[in-house]
C-alpha cells in the first residue's frame, strides 16, 4: 500500500466521531492488567526457559535511567527531578547488579541486537559513568561489534554537547532520539523546557559527524499556547534539520495523575478544535516533505528502517514504540522498567527506595507481571497486524491457532463492518487491510480485538490517553 496523501487521511468529523480513550498497545495485554502474582520465580523461569529454543532468540536491552536536573510540566514518565549528580552514582551501583543478576539469567550465545536507553534524561549521567555501565554491560551480555545492532539513546540538547554524542558513539550507540517538544518560547516557557533551535540542531550535526545511522525528534501538540501558525514554524525547523524520524504525540492533560501537569492551566490548552487543526496540518506538512506517515503519532522517511519494514510486513511495537526487532526477548533493566521475555510481561519496582532494597539483597526487582494464554497470543498477532503492518492476513494464523477467524472473530467483524462503512478498514474474505483514514485511528481498530478492554467494568476510571 503506497503512502496516502492528507486529504485521504485527515477528516475532522471522522475523527471526532472516534476520538475515545484507548490503550497504545506497546504491549497486549496492556500494562493496567499486570498482577503481583507473576514475580520474580516465574520470571526466571521463563528467561531459563527461552535459552533452550533453536535457534536461540536475540536480546533486547532496555535501560531506565530515570534521572532528570528539571521538571518537564507535561511529563508523564517515571522520573526523579534533581540536580545532584551525585544521586545517579548509587542508582548505577545497583544498576549493574541488576544487570549481573539478568545477564546470569541467559546464554552467552543471545545476541543483544536492540539496546535502548530511556529515561528521564540519560545524558544525566556523565562520560565516565556512560562508559561504566557500557563496560558492565559487556561483561554480562554479548553486545555486537559489526555496528549491524540497533542501539538508541534519549538526548536532551540541554544536557549533551559534542563531545558526549562522540562519547556516546564509541560507546557503540548509532541511533538517537532528540527531545524537542515545540520551539515556539511562550509554549517552552509554559511547559518548563527552554530550549533553542541552535541547541537542538548542534546535537543533530554531531550526531551526523559521528556516523549515527539514525535521528528521532519527538515533538507534542497540544500544549499550552500552541495553534496552527506556531506549531508550523516549529515543523519547519525541524524538517529543515532533517531527521530521519519524527514522533508527534498527543498531549493528554491529567493533571490529577501525573503532578507536574498541574502547573500547567487547563485554560491555556489549545481548544479542542485547534489542536485537531494542528494535527491535521503536522500530518500534511510531513507527508508533503516526503516522510511517510507510519500510524500511531510516527512519521519516517521512506527509506528508514521502520517504512522499510512496515512494507514487508515485518514492523512491531514494544515499550519504546516500533520495532524492527520482533524476534527479540526484551529484558527491562532500572526502576519501572517493562520486558518481554518469551509468552510474559514483567514490570520493575517503582520507587527507587525498594528498588535498592531487592537489588542489595541478591534478589530481582521484578515485582508484577503477566503470563499470556492461547486467546491472549492470538489477539496479540491481530492487534500488532494491525498497528504495525496495516493489516492481518487470516489463512497463517488459522494454521498457528488452528481456528477459523471468521467464526473465532465473528463478533469483532461485525464491529469492523461499521468501521468499513467509515472507510477505516477493508474486510476481504481472506483478510482485512487497514484503509488510508485508519492510519490515523489505528488504535481503534485494534481495541475491537481487546479483550480485556472490553471486559472493563462501566464507569471504570480512564487508564488511558484519547487516540487524537
Amino acid at each position: 500500500m503506497g503512502a496516502p496523501t492528507y486529504t485521504a487521511l485527515f477528516d475532522a468529523e471522522r475523527i471526532r466521531r472516534y476520538d475515545t480513550a484507548g490503550p497504545r498497545y506497546t504491549s497486549y495485554p496492556t500494562a493496567p492488567l499486570f498482577h503481583e502474582g507473576f514475580a520474580e520465580p516465574e520470571y526466571r523461569a521463563w528467561a531459563q526457559r527461552g535459552n533452550a529454543a533453536q535457534p536461540p532468540r536475540p536480546l533486547s536491552l532496555y535501560f531506565h535511567l530515570p534521572f532528570c536536573a528539571t521538571v518537564c510540566f507535561y511529563c508523564a514518565c517515571n522520573k526523579v527531578v534533581t540536580r545532584d549528580r551525585s544521586r545517579a552514582a548509587p542508582y548505577l551501583e545497583r544498576l549493574i547488579r541488576e544487570i549481573e543478576l539478568q545477564g546470569a539469567l541467559f546464554d552467552r550465545a543471545r545476541s543483544v541486537d536492540q539496546l535502548a536507553w530511556g529515561g528521564g534524561t540519560p545524558t544525566f549521567l556523565d562520560h565516565d559513568q556512560i562508559r561504566a555501565l557500557m563496560a558492565a554491560t559487556r561483561r554480562h551480555f554479548t553486545l555486537r561489534d559489526d555496528d549491524r545492532g540497533e542501539y538508541s539513546v534519549e538526548v536532551d540538547p540541554r544536557e549533551a554537547d559534542a563531545e558526549t554524542i562522540a562519547v556516546l558513539r564509541a560507546e557503540g550507540f548509532n541511533r538517537l532520539s532528540i527531545g524537542v517538544q515545540d520551539f515556539d518560547p511562550r509554549v517552552q516557557r509554559a511547559v518548563n523546557r527552554i530550549q533553542s533551535e541552535a541547541q537542538t540542531v548542534e546535537v543533530m550535526e554531531a550526531a551526523r559527524r559521528e556516523g549515527f545511522h539514525s535521528i528521532n525528534v519527538d515533538l507534542i501538540y497540544g500544549l499550552p499556547f500552541q495553534d496552527v501558525g506556531s506549531f508550523a514554524r516549529t515543523l519547519d525547523k525541524v524538517i529543515a534539520a532533517g531527521p530521519d524520524r519524527l514522533s508527534v504525540f498527543n498531549y493528554a492533560h491529567l493533571p490529577e495523575r501525573f503532578k507536574p501537569q498541574r502547573r500547567i492551566r487547563a485554560e491555556d490548552l489549545p481548544p479542542p478544535a485547534e489542536k485537531l487543526a494542528i494535527l491535521g496540518h503536522t500530518i500534511e506538512r510531513l507527508t508533503a516533505a516526503g516522510y511517510v506517515y507510519i500510524g500511531m503519532d510516527h512519521f519516517a522517511r521512506p527509506d528508514d528502517e521502520l517504512a522499510r519494514a512496515q512494507r514487508a510486513g515485518t514492523l512491531y511495537r514494544n515499550f519504546q514504540g516500533y520495532s524492527t526487532h520482533a524476534d527479540c526477548d526484551l529484558v527491562g533493566l532500572g526502576v519501572t522498567a517493562i520486558g518481554k521475555v518469551g509468552d510474559t510481561y514483567s514490570q520493575n519496582l517503582r520507587d527507587l527506595p525498594a528498588y535498592y532494597e531487592r537489588l542489595d539483597a541478591g534478589r530481582l526487582p521484578v515485582f508484577r507481571g503477566y503470563e499470556l494464554d492461547a486467546d491472549d497470543r492470538l489477539r496479540r498477532d491481530v492487534i500488532m497486524g494491525l498497528a504495525c503492518n496495516l493489516g492481518v492476513a487470516f489463512d497463517p494464523l488459522e494454521a498457528r491457532y488452528g481456528i477459523v477467524f471468521a467464526d473465532y472473530f465473528r463478533r469483532e467483524l461485525e464491529e469492523l463492518a461499521v468501521m468499513a462503512e467509515d472507510g477505516l478498514v477493508e474486510i476481504g474474505s481472506r483478510a482485512i487491510r487497514v484503509a488510508p483514514p485508519g492510519r490515523l485511528l489505528v488504535r481503534n481498530l485494534c481495541m475491537v480485538f481487546d479483550r480485556h478492554l472490553r471486559a472493563r467494568r462501566a464507569g471504570e476510571p480512564r487508564a488511558f490517553s484519547r487516540v487524537i
